[in-house]
């Protein structure tokens, strides 16, 4: 059965970077030929995409987020990393980690707060 866990901090300053990673059981990154993907859902909005990578490494990231955001992975640990420069609150949200289309991980919340 394929799980999916997020890890990382939760509290991030403002200009300081959030960096989150999924560990997936169950599955393995390079050989699924799936995409690995990076979702947001800020309160009281809807879910927000913010990219993905795929099996042979290469990365997708939303246009509004690409200058920020970068998405790498260890094939080693079957683990793959979200990295969010330049927190600030609107960046606060419940990340989740998901392979397409149908695993999600439980959901890690992340504040852009002093």
């Amino acid at each position: 059965q394929v799980q999916l866990q997020e890890s990382g901090l939760g509290l991030v300053k403002p200009s300081q970077t959030a960096f989150l990673t999924c560990t997936v059981s169950g599955a393995t990154l390079t050989i699924d030929k799936s995409w690995w993907s990076w979702i947001r859902q800020p309160p009281g909005k809807p879910l927000e995409y913010i990219g993905f990578i795929d099996w042979t490494g290469g990365t997708t990231l939303s246009p509004a987020l690409k200058s920020r955001a970068s998405i790498s992975w260890d094939t080693s640990k079957d683990q793959f990393s979200l990295q969010l420069n330049a927190v600030t609150p609107e960046d606060t949200a419940v990340y989740y980690c998901h392979k397409h289309s149908t695993y999600w991980g439980q959901g890690t919340q992340v504040t852009g707060s002093s």
